[in-house]
């Protein structure tokens, strides 16, 4: 990763943790900070401040918007984790499994009105444009992440669902974390229109590359069980793909695995087999480069020095290039 998004990292986690939520009664902010603590790549807010860097913004002045990108990111961590019934998170104990749902719950709301206690910290002249686009996209992750619930009692999906669903639920947050950070440093509706864009591309490619990695990655590398994904029947772009290619004795195949045992690797063995047998891994990486030239060309097209952007195009790369 480019040496300027590590020392934005190191900034940002400083002024996060130099103010931790405070107040009583302590099983209100406990939680807060317990979440933050956990680390994490602090992307988003980092996102934010590339974008204002771009433009020769000021750092300090993006702060409360870096604060607020990841106060909401974290928020929804908290509330997906009792959503999905999640025992980890970052490999220590979730919120809800720490102290109880209920405290999960109100902790996660209190998180989301601090956010826009943040919000009220940028100056006057870019409060309303950066808010709205906080709360539209804030809206469109909520959209993102009731698709996929819905998802998981639908039985005819669409590739091209599947796709508006990873953009709510994923990317839409990475680009208005950079579209944010160019409002504030004075950039104009183009160049913030196109350093969004490549946010939204990227992260759909980075998306499809996290779907990819469940199924074909390296355990240890990964950090997480490979073939999780099929093993609780989600329909991510490789199953819909599949799905859609096979033959009907391969989708026969498909369809008598939904809601076998989710210990049973015999499961993962035979997916990953039809998947390879359709060639559905060159295709996953042909659409996840397709989404990923698309964001590099609203990149180019941002009208600020190629030297100014080595960092954002480091970090995009350094997405992409997570260790099978």
């Amino acid at each position: 990763m480019h040496a300027r998004v590590i020392e934005l990292q190191k900034y940002f986690t400083e002024a996060l943790l130099a103010e931790p939520a405070q107040g009583r009664p302590d099983e209100l902010y406990a939680p807060m900070n317990y979440i933050l603590s956990l680390g994490g790549k602090r992307l988003r807010p980092v996102m934010v401040l590339l974008g204002t860097e771009l433009f020769d913004g000021n750092l300090e002045a993006a702060l409360p918007a870096a604060k607020a990108v990841e106060w909401f990111h974290n928020f929804t961590l908290v509330h997906d984790d009792i959503m999905d019934e999640a025992p980890l998170r970052r490999g220590k104990p979730a919120v809800h499994e720490k102290w109880n749902r209920n405290i999960a719950i109100l902790s996660g709301d209190a998180m989301l009105v601090k956010c826009y206690d943040f919000l009220l910290g940028l100056r006057p002249d870019v409060l309303a444009s950066v808010t709205r686009l906080f709360n539209t996209t804030a809206v469109e992750v909520c959209e993102g992440q009731q698709l996929d619930m819905n998802f998981e009692s639908r039985s005819d999906v669409t590739v091209d669902e599947y796709l508006h669903m990873i953009e709510y639920k994923t990317s839409v947050f990475l680009a208005a974390a950079l579209e944010m950070g160019a409002i504030i440093a004075g950039a104009d509706q183009s160049d913030a229109g196109n350093l969004y864009e490549f946010g939204r591309n990227i992260g759909i490619a980075f998306q499809l590359q996290d779907d990819l990695l469940d199924v074909y990655g390296d355990q240890e590398k990964v950090g997480k069980q490979v073939g999780g994904d099929i093993l609780s029947d989600k329909k991510t772009f490789l199953w819909l793909t599949a799905e859609e290619q096979a033959t009907a004795e391969q989708r026969n195949q498909l369809h008598a695995l939904i809601g076998v045992n989710g210990k049973d690797l015999e499961k993962v063995k035979t997916v990953r087999g039809i998947y390879d047998e359709l060639n559905i891994p060159t295709q996953v990486r042909a659409k996840m480069d397709s989404f990923y030239d698309i964001g590099l060309q609203h990149l180019d097209d941002v009208r600020v020095s190629a030297e100014k952007k080595i960092p954002l195009m480091q970090l995009a790369e350094s997405l992409m290039q997570r260790e099978h």
